[in-house]
């Protein structure tokens, strides 16, 4: 890979990057505050600068190796919104929509990012760089979505996965937490087609739910 390509590339995904990681953050932190933990805002985590949930490793030098070993998937990580669930006015419900608050943010950023594609393309620009950077909006943000609906703790389908178990099942699962990175980076790379098998119907059923959302508008300016 040339150098004039990797910062093209590093440009393009920057932004969607950033907004992915950092408004999934804040989602999780406002809906805490809202189920009733304030931990992260009086941290001052729910906000919308991304300063204060960037992570060194997570959020930029992992999202750029992967641009520079031209990864299918592009993936990163913010520093995680302090949630206590014990302080949630119901926790083992409430668990459930504080986690799901960060892929529901992706899943709404991405359906903003196809609708800007379509509100340019309806417009008639045709700038290369405008273009693909929605394109890698969508891509990034629905990786997002899916990568963190998977149902192993602590990503949030794991602990949307314990805040719908019976009690004793749910217990078990979490036990996983500590190692659930480990274990997942174990899936990554001695069973890629294990991941695939998630990762690309959940996308692909994103991808269609913002379709049919979207649907009215492409009727509406053709």
């Amino acid at each position: 890979m040339d150098l004039a390509h990797t910062i093209q590339l590093i440009a393009l995904y920057a932004l969607p990057v950033i907004f992915a990681i950092t408004i999934h953050e804040a989602a999780h932190g406002y809906a805490a505050r809202y189920f009733g933990d304030d931990t992260a805002w009086k941290m001052g985590r729910v906000t919308l600068n991304p300063l204060k949930h960037i992570d060194p490793f997570g959020t930029i030098l992992l999202p750029l190796v992967l641009i520079l070993i031209s990864s299918p998937f592009i993936l990163g990580a913010a520093k995680p919104v302090p949630v206590r669930f014990g302080n949630l006015r119901h926790p083992k419900r409430d668990m459930i929509w504080v986690a799901l608050a960060g892929p529901a943010s992706n899943l709404v950023q991405a359906a903003i990012w196809q609708t800007a594609l379509i509100l340019l393309s309806a417009s008639g620009v045709s700038e290369p760089f405008l273009i693909e950077m929605c394109q890698g909006g969508i891509v990034v943000n629905l990786v997002f979505f899916a990568f963190n609906l998977i149902p192993l703790p602590p990503l949030d389908g794991g602990r949307i996965l314990v805040g719908l178990l019976p009690t004793r099942q749910a217990m078990l699962v979490a036990r996983v937490e500590p190692w659930g990175f480990m274990l997942l980076i174990a899936i990554m790379i001695f069973l890629p087609s294990a991941y695939s098998l998630w990762m690309r119907p959940v996308i692909a059923v994103a991808s269609t739910m913002i379709d049919i959302v979207l649907t009215p508008l492409i009727l509406l300016i053709q």
